[in-house]
């Protein structure tokens, strides 16, 4: 049987111009089942996704708790719902499921310019979804304002980023450092991690921010339970907000990925990294300002960038 990112491979291949065909013909009904392909679900995550089915063109505009009430379940029951099929939670899904909805009350499939869209525009477009969510759930800035100073405090600050999720992790590392006087990235698991995490708390450090992307590693556990058991506080930034991973950790943020196409993307939690960078920068401004000026003199002194 093809793994789901051999799948992806297939049915993400880019086309000119339009999708194909088959997918132009999908009824509203099959497009919702398609979300639901591939996943393995529960008996009350089958319900639930038997109810949307049936009752598309109401249940895609149902609060949490009143889709709860309708298919007898709990709201935790639906969260995971939406997170066993990729989505950030019940609003990025509900999100997905409303333009299907519109196209069945319209007698179509789809109509106007989604007909047209080729997977890389649809690929764009789940971003955009997945971008909508998070402006949505930073609405109150509190919970980064608060991280931003308690990172910004921790010296060491340790970034932990296994397999996929290195890249998030060394651009995050990477800013980080110009603003912070001792950042540390973690990207290989066993002893190596379990070595740095011991050594950033034996300095002084209190926190470590860890990425965890799809698909989620249980590396990546074992070290975040690792930093908790040598006392580090650890912030998550990952695309679920339940299971192993969100249990262990101090503090959870929740980005959804793109997964259109053949790899992930990673539109949402990029902006999320940078949003607790400007937190941390504002936790500490003089300190911001200070080593700033000393980067950019470094910078001139050994001409370090091209002239744009």
């Amino acid at each position: 049987m093809a793994s789901g990112q051999q799948a992806r491979a297939q049915a993400a291949a880019i086309t000119p111009g339009r999708r194909s065909s088959e997918a132009e013909a999908a009824s509203p009904g099959e497009r919702v089942r398609a979300l639901f392909g591939g996943h393995r679900l529960s008996p009350a995550q089958r319900r639930i996704a038997q109810f949307l089915t049936d009752h598309l063109t109401e249940a895609a505009f149902l609060s949490i708790t009143e889709l709860a009430e309708r298919v007898g379940v709990s709201q935790p029951s639906v969260t995971r719902f939406a997170s066993s099929l990729g989505f950030s939670g019940y609003p990025a899904l509900r999100e997905a499921l409303q333009p299907i909805a519109l196209s069945a009350v319209a007698g179509a499939p789809g109509e106007g310019e989604e007909q047209h869209r080729n997977e890389l525009q649809s690929a764009i477009d789940a971003e955009i979804e997945n971008l909508t969510s998070l402006r949505r759930a930073l609405g109150d800035p509190d919970r980064i304002v608060s991280l931003g100073r308690e990172l910004a405090r921790s010296v060491p600050l340790t970034v932990v980023g296994l397999r996929i999720s290195v890249s998030l992790a060394e651009y995050f590392a990477y800013a980080a450092r110009r603003i912070h006087p001792d950042v540390r990235v973690v990207t290989r698991g066993g002893s190596v991690a379990f070595d740095g995490l011991l050594q950033a708390r034996e300095a002084g450090g209190t926190w470590v921010l860890a990425f965890a992307m799809p698909r989620h590693a249980k590396e990546t556990l074992a070290v975040v339970r690792a930093a908790r058991g040598v006392g580090l506080r650890v912030a998550l930034i990952t695309d679920l907000a339940l299971g192993p991973l969100a249990d262990e950790a101090d503090e959870v943020f929740t980005a959804g990925t793109g997964s259109r196409l053949v790899f992930d993307s990673y539109a949402a939690p990029g902006v999320l990294s940078a949003g607790i960078l400007q937190a941390m920068a504002d936790a500490d401004p003089e300190r911001t300002q200070t080593r700033l000026e000393k980067y950019e003199h470094a910078a001139d002194q050994h001409d370090f960038f091209l002239d744009d």
